[in-house]
């Protein structure tokens, strides 16, 4: 167990039938950047049993936060849907990740392109502070099937305004575009269709990517990051990493 903190279980919110998320304790000395994920489970009979989950907490508050499906056969999330206000659960010290601004080159535009739980790095992120430094416009979409599943809307349309420290550059410079593929809704649609239609560019003002202006983080199903990436692509944008920023990065860690 020693690649792991023991945490405590602060807070458990059921959004739906198949979301949740939850808050822990941190151990002073984990250091993590804004986008990261790291290792979180369980202790499973004297062996843990872990997986990669976005922090969806920014670096600077005390606690930590997760963002999860529940699959009632998982081996894990099976498990971790019933955590419970005390529970002990098993954090990894070493968080990493790709969804880091290090990995992109200079430029105007962010966007935060979302489906599902991999909202989760990006509640970091357009809660830091130097992304408002490096950008002129930080744009977050999140796809989903139902209105319920859009987790966290009230809180960035709402709450995150009013931010005692962050509300008067977070009104000025954030955007925020949820769209849904199975009801009716004030945005609707798969992402990578009202990119390819021009629409999604035609409601927010914005021209269509560019690698001159646009820097584009992605996190999500398989599906849409291969969608994504191929009109990324063609709109002239390279993918960046590690060791080479670029104009756009995906997280990989948890693509099947």
């Amino acid at each position: 167990m020693s690649k792991y903190d023991l945490a405590t279980v602060q807070s458990v919110h059921h959004w739906t039938d198949t979301l949740f998320s939850f808050t822990c304790s941190r151990a002073p000395g984990l250091r993590f950047n804004n986008g990261e994920f790291t290792m979180v489970g369980l202790d499973v009979e004297g062996k843990p049993l872990t997986r990669a989950y976005s922090i969806v907490s920014p670096n600077y508050e005390e606690h930590l936060e997760f963002f999860s499906i529940k699959v009632q056969d998982g081996p894990l999330t099976s498990r971790l849907q019933h955590l419970k206000v005390g529970d002990t659960i098993l954090i990894g010290r070493k968080p990493t990740g790709t969804l880091v601004t290090d990995n992109l080159l200079p430029g105007k535009t962010l966007w935060l392109l979302s489906t599902g739980t991999g909202l989760a790095p990006f509640m970091s992120i357009i809660r830091d502070p130097d992304i408002y430094e490096r950008f002129e416009r930080v744009i977050l979409t999140h796809t989903c099937r139902h209105k319920g599943e859009l987790a966290y809307m009230a809180y960035i349309r709402h709450d995150l305004p009013g931010h005692e420290y962050l509300g008067e550059v977070i009104r000025e410079k954030l955007v925020y575009y949820p769209t849904l593929t199975r009801e009716e809704f004030e945005n609707e649609g798969r992402i990578t269709d009202l990119i390819a239609s021009g629409k999604l560019f035609d409601d927010l003002g914005q021209t269509p990517f560019s690698p001159e202006a646009d820097r584009v983080m992605l996190c999500g199903s398989t599906a849409m990051l291969r969608d994504t990436t191929e009109l990324l692509k063609q709109a002239g944008l390279v993918e960046g990493r590690n060791s080479s920023p670029g104009h756009y990065v995906i997280e990989r860690a948890f693509v099947d």
